[in-house]
Parts: C-alpha cells; structure tokens; sequence
C-alpha cells in the first residue's frame, strides 16, 4: 500500500513543476506582450540622446564654432580692444598736455618772479595776490598798450570803454575779464617817469608793470614780455593785446573769442600781408628786408597791431620761448613769426578793424556791432583823447551788454 502510495504520487508532483514553469513563462511573454516595454524604453532613450546631441551640435555651429565665424568674432573682439586703447590713449594725451600746460605757466610765474627780484623792481600786486590765493580761471586778459607819454589817451578809455573802481571788479569777478593798462620802466629805473606811472596805479590801480625797458623800437620787446608776464599771473582762455588809441566792444569781443574756445592753438584778428618796405626813414621800415626775398615782396599773413588775441597755449608758448623768439622791427611782425611751424588756426575777423564813424555807427545799425574801431590812417583813433569819446557815443554797445552778456 505505502509503495503502490509513493508511486502514485510522484508522477503528479513532477507535472505540476513543468506546468508551473509553462505557467511563468506564459505569464511573463503575456506582461511583455500588454507592456509593450521590452525593446521601446532603450530605443527611445538612445534616440532622444541622439537628437539632443545633433541639437547641441547646430546651435554650437550656428554660434560660431565653425572657423570663418570664430575669425570673425575674434576679429571683432580685437577691434573692440583696438578701439578701447585708442580711447584711453587719448584720455591720456590731453590730460598730458593740461598737465604740461600748467606746469609751464607755474614755470613763467616762477621766472618772472625770479627776474623782478634780480633786477631790483617789486613784485607787481597782482603777482603777490596770485602768490597768495592762488590760479582761478579767467574769459580773457585784455593788456592795453601805453606809453609814459600817454596819460591823455589812458584817461579818454577810462572815460569810456573801461570800466572803473568796483565795476572793474565786478568785471573780474563776475565775467572773468581782466583789463590793464600794460607798461615797462623808463631807462632810469625809479625816475620821474617811473614814480608818475607809480602815482597814477595808486589812484587807479589799473597797471600791469613789464620788467621792460620802453622805447618804440622795443614794441616786439615789450609784446613779448606782456604775454610772458600776463600768462604767469592769470590762467585766462584768451590773452589780448590793444592800443591804447582804439576804442573796443568788450561784451562784443568776449562774444567773438568764446566761440573759439575749443581750439587750442588759435590767432584772432585783421589778417594782413602788407609790403616790406626796405627804405630807410620811412615808417615801418623793415631793416631785415632780405630775409623776405627780393624788393617788393610781402610779409606772411598776420593780425593787424591795433588789437589781437590769441589762445593760452600761445601765450604759454611765447613765455617758454621768450629768450629764442627773433625780434623783428614791427611788433605785429614778430608776433606772426613766432607763429610760423606751429599747427595754428589764423581766424579773420573784420569786425575787429572797424573804421570810426560813420563806419562803425552804420554796421551797429544794421545789428553788427564792432569790435574794435579806429582810422587806419593813423593805426588808432586820429587824435584819440579827444575824439575817442565821440566814438564810444555812436558805436559803443552800451554799458548794459557788457554786463548782461553771458560767455
């Protein structure tokens, strides 16, 4: 019975293993089967990889991965540099030259003080109130020409064009404008004429004093020690020199030079070429005639004497140089000389060269109001004391230009 049991019951149970392993089987081709998962999930995470590496390629491409587009781009890269060194490099240069700029007006200060202390003459007050309080900036420097002999003709401009006591002031403070009349020392140091000019500054005090000996044929002389002086004691944009036989615009002539503030090397005035005269005893005789060519010939282009102006890089140029600068026998002469070689804008402006009345009356008529007016038959206002005021009547611009212009 036990082995007929045991023999009945082994072929069930190896049955029903095989049909539980055809089961699984069965079950598991069944899940793939509905799943739909077995080979699916691997292809599309290859293909999207794929793809997203294609993507990544073209964008990479597109962007400038390819040769010709990386050359273009470093190229715009250098030039962009390029530029930007350019920039800094001309930042650099124009504060360079401010910087040198200042340092030789310091320098001029520093020499016209050490030759007023050699020759013996004190220091003049506007070189000791700069000493003290230091540079502020002025519109312009305006030295009136004069001479020992011309108390007259100093008194007829104080009368009219230029302003007095706390108006001149006010025109220093207020519109940075300087006015003085410009003279040296007589060949006799602290002589009669020295201690008049003394006199008259201590009632006006409206004197530039030059450590410059007067004489007519020193104009050049004395052309170049005013702007040497003028630039060592103010820091002006403008420094301008005028006769005391002319009668002037102030407003009018702040108007003209502010246009040109810009540059730095200019030359304002009535541009002339006038006839080298090599004849002795006549006026304006040129003793060096034959440095400019042969008989006939005519000077370069430069301002008429009467009035000019000129930039502070000028004025500073002509201090430095002072000692090398050739003297010629016209001072208007010389000045343009010490132009020639230097990259300088000559600007001609007839307004500065007006004749007196009726020519300067009718231009103020017509709204063109002049700079500076005078009868070129005497280069000045003929007979200027006692004229000059009749000038200011009928061509001034009126006190309240000046102080309602705004520079």
């Amino acid at each position: 019975m036990s082995w007929k049991c045991r023999g009945e019951q082994y072929p069930r149970n190896v049955i029903s293993q095989r049909w539980a392993l055809l089961l699984c089987l069965g079950c598991f081709c069944a899940g793939m089967l509905f799943t739909d998962r077995m080979w699916d999930v691997p292809e599309h995470k290859t293909v999207a990889w794929t793809t997203a590496m294609e993507a990544e390629t073209l964008k990479l491409i597109s962007e400038g991965c390819n040769p010709k587009a990386l050359h273009q781009k470093e190229v715009k890269h250098e030039s962009k540099d390029t530029l930007g060194e350019v920039f800094k490099t001309h930042n650099a240069i124009q504060t360079l030259d401010k910087t040198i700029s200042n340092l030789e007006m310091e320098l001029a200060a520093a020499r016209a003080a050490q030759e007023s202390i050699r020759s013996g003459s004190p220091l003049s007050q506007d070189l000791m109130k700069n000493e003290s309080s230091g540079k502020r900036q002025y519109l312009m420097i305006i030295g009136i020409n004069t001479a020992f002999s011309s108390r007259k003709r100093r008194d007829s401009v104080r009368a009219t064009w230029m302003p007095q006591g706390e108006k001149r002031k006010k025109l220093e403070e207020e519109k940075g404008i300087v006015v003085r009349f410009v003279i040296g020392h007589s060949a006799t140091s602290g002589g009669i004429l020295d201690r008049a000019i003394e006199a008259e500054d201590r009632k006006h005090g409206d004197f530039l004093r030059l450590d410059h000996v007067e004489g007519y044929l020193e104009l050049s002389a004395k052309t170049r020690a005013y702007f040497s002086t003028a630039v060592a004691l103010w820091d002006a944009d403008f420094y301008i020199k005028v006769d005391d036989d002319v009668h002037v615009n102030i407003a009018t002539l702040g108007e003209t030079v502010v246009r040109h503030r810009s540059k730095p090397l200019v030359y304002i005035g009535c541009m002339k070429s006038g006839p080298v005269l090599n004849q002795k005893g006549v006026r304006y005789h040129e003793p060096e005639y034959w440095k400019f060519g042969e008989a006939g010939n005519k000077y370069f282009r430069h301002a008429t004497g009467q009035l000019y102006a000129i930039s502070k890089d000028l004025a500073t140029y002509i201090s430095t140089n002072q000692h090398v600068l050739h003297k010629y026998a016209n001072e208007d002469v010389s000045l343009g000389s010490w132009f020639i070689g230097l990259d300088v804008e000559h600007i001609d402006d007839r307004r500065l060269c007006c004749g007196t009345p009726p020519d300067c009356e009718w231009k103020a008529q017509a709204g063109n109001i002049c700079v500076a007016s005078f009868d070129w038959s005497c280069s000045g206002i003929c007979r200027s004391a006692d004229r000059i005021k009749e000038v200011h009547r009928r061509c001034g611009e009126g006190e309240s230009a000046l102080w309602s212009a705004s520079f």
